[in-house]
């Protein structure tokens, strides 16, 4: 959640987002990239506010 707050989405949009973009991805797993590698979920979040914009 703070990590898709850095991004300017709640978790709400960034999982609303993700699925338009039809991206499936365990949330599990998009918690350990906030994490482990920010940068690969910062580009995770970017096609997650492409496609709410869409």
């Amino acid at each position: 959640n703070a990590a898709a707050r850095q991004f300017g989405l709640s978790y709400s949009r960034l999982i609303d987002g993700l699925n338009k973009a039809s991206i499936e991805i365990d949330r599990k797993v998009l918690a350990d990239l906030a994490v482990r590698d920010l940068t690969a979920f910062g580009q995770l979040a970017e096609k997650a506010k492409t496609s709410l914009q869409a």
